[in-house]
């Protein structure tokens, strides 16, 4: 299984550059981290998943740092975080979970 993301700015029309994101594991009420990154000038992480990690089936989530984002451009946002919360139902598969930011909204969908 591998798992990616791909950032855009829809308030200036290009890649996010720099957004902090976190993939982390979800059981329940609770939460482990699992890896992170941060998205390169084309606004992409290529692979979240830890190498040699045995990842199984089940709910993940990614956490977007966006208010860091916004603020190195000098722009006020309403949203600090954007978490998506995903299912992982077939190993060998390749998840790519797509995020659309402006600082007063967001967006997303499963990617290919």
């Amino acid at each position: 299984m591998t798992i990616s993301t791909h950032v855009l700015d829809t308030s200036v029309g290009e890649p996010a550059a720099g957004v902090r994101v976190q993939l982390l594991r979800v059981d329940g009420a609770s939460s482990s981290l699992l890896s992170w990154g941060a998205t390169n000038g084309d606004g992409r992480v290529a692979a979240l998943a830890p190498v040699n990690a045995e990842l199984g089936p089940g709910e993940y989530r990614l956490v977007f740092d966006v208010a860091a984002y916004f603020a190195a451009r000098g722009q006020k946002t309403f949203y600090t975080t954007v978490a998506i919360d995903f299912v992982v139902d077939d190993l060998a598969k390749h998840y790519h979970v797509p995020l659309l930011v402006s600082p007063f909204g967001y967006s997303t969908y499963r990617g290919s």
